[in-house]
């Protein structure tokens, strides 16, 4: 029964060891993915004042309704 016992005790221990790391594995925050980092959007340049024309196109439009 000791010799069982005695044979068991460092496959347990394995056993405990490996849980513990698939359980940190499981738990911890994914990491950032590699192609994330550091580029920036290219825009299309005028992007920015051809929205802000639209906008004040249509406040426009509503103020003219409006009167």
């Amino acid at each position: 029964m000791i010799v069982v016992a005695f044979l068991l005790l460092p496959l347990l221990g394995l056993l405990l060891y490996g849980m513990d790391r698939v359980e940190d594995r499981l738990t911890a925050r994914p990491s950032e993915p590699r192609h994330a980092g550091g580029r920036r959007l290219r825009l299309i340049p005028g992007g920015h004042q051809h929205t802000a024309h639209h906008a004040a196109r249509r406040q426009h439009e509503q103020q003219t309704r409006a009167a």
